[in-house]
């Protein structure tokens, strides 16, 4: 008999949701993924790139050379106090975020070592540590603002912590590590060979005039740490799955170790098209601009919910939304969340998700990463006849 590796886990509440929207007809905010397409540029280049003889066999393991030099120079642009990475041996291109997220857990994690995982947290940090016989230890980011308690962090922190998973802006509450955050994850893994995950695929997503800070640039942080971006949020085409990793040369190296068998090259003519973007936009014009864009769309979305009964939670950064609907129901945020969809046509995530105990406190997750007449339609549905 098949003894599952995973057997209290099925499909996520993403999927899940996702089907209930298809099946009930409702506007899916729930899934995060924007619904208007990328730049036409980019896929004017994709499309170049797909007809140009020799761009459809493997690229190289490591990623496009000149992808992986664009990276470097953009992210010496954007990170002007932090040495600019080497794109040879500390740039590793791969099939999304969420593949290099798993190939640093594979690379690094072995039976027995602990991860600190802030929660809520994404739904794939959990199960990544497990399957590699690794041991998550959980911390509660308390709500509304989700920012770490670092007297609760210390108390978790042993010998045997091997990685701490850090997620800003933050999935599901947008909540941002400020450069005091940083400054005290550097302070309490100082003396430690822990390292440090630190997933920033929505880092261009910091919004009011905060700064957008990465574990690169804190130097006690910088020799420890993965960071991880994602070509599909930057350039709103999650469907294309291209991320990337940059680490110091020594865990650069073993992340590859794994990625060579694991994925070992992401689609070619994609990474040509994103080498074409960042080439072509030497102000970095497009990542710049995507602050302005998503607060835009927060501030929309959240005028359009104004007065609408739900307490809106702060949202720093990302595309996310959370919103308490306790004028509303008391029920549990799953049961909350199927309501929507079926009686209002808005398909929504419970938080409880994000917790690996489903803790609930009622609340709800709504992405706003869409096109004004899909919030607009999103809102009138849930005004709708109160609750």
């Amino acid at each position: 008999m098949l003894q599952s590796k995973l057997p209290d886990v099925g499909i996520s509440i993403f999927t899940q949701m996702t089907l209930l929207a298809q099946e009930t007809g409702a506007i899916n905010l729930a899934q995060g993924f924007p619904d208007y397409d990328p730049p036409q540029a980019l896929l004017e280049a994709l499309a170049r790139h797909a007809r140009t003889p020799g761009h459809h066999q493997y690229a190289p393991m490591p990623g496009l050379p000149r992808l992986r030099e664009a990276i470097a120079t953009q992210v010496a642009r954007l990170q002007p106090d932090a040495p600019a990475p080497d794109p040879a041996t500390e740039i590793t291109v791969t099939a999304g975020a969420t593949e290099a997220l798993y190939g640093v857990l594979a690379a690094v994690v072995r039976p027995g070592d602990e991860v600190l995982v802030f929660e809520p947290a994404y739904d794939l940090y959990g199960p990544a540590i497990r399957l590699q016989g690794g041991i998550p230890r959980y911390v509660r980011l308390p709500a509304p603002h989700f920012r770490p308690d670092w007297d609760a962090v210390r108390r978790v922190v042993s010998p045997r912590t091997r990685l701490v998973l850090v997620n800003t802006p933050h999935n599901p509450s947008g909540a941002v590590f400020t450069a005091d955050d940083w400054h005290e994850l550097a302070r309490l893994l100082d003396g430690t060979d822990a390292l440090v995950l630190s997933d920033e695929v929505y880092e261009h997503l910091v919004f009011d005039g905060a700064p957008r800070i990465s574990a690169r640039q804190h130097p006690a942080l910088r020799e420890r740490s993965f960071v991880l971006s994602s070509f599909g949020k930057t350039y709103h085409a999650t469907g294309w799955k291209v991320g990337y990793c940059v680490a110091p040369p020594a865990l650069t190296a073993e992340l590859r170790r794994v990625h060579q068998f694991l994925t070992f090259a992401v689609n070619t003519p994609t990474q040509h098209a994103f080498a074409d973007a960042l080439e072509q936009d030497p102000a970095d014009a497009h990542a710049r601009g995507l602050t302005t864009f998503y607060q835009a769309k927060r501030d929309e979305f959240r005028a359009l919910l104004d007065g609408a009964g739900y307490e809106l939670l702060p949202v720093p950064g990302g595309y996310f939304q959370l919103a308490r609907y306790e004028t509303f129901s008391t029920a549990g945020d799953l049961d909350f969340a199927h309501y929507l969809a079926r009686e209002k046509g808005v398909a929504v995530v419970p938080v409880s998700a994000f917790y690996h105990d489903g803790f609930d406190e009622g609340l709800i997750r709504f992405c706003f990463a869409k096109e004004s007449a899909t919030l607009q339609a999103a809102a009138a549905r849930l005004r709708s006849n109160e609750q």
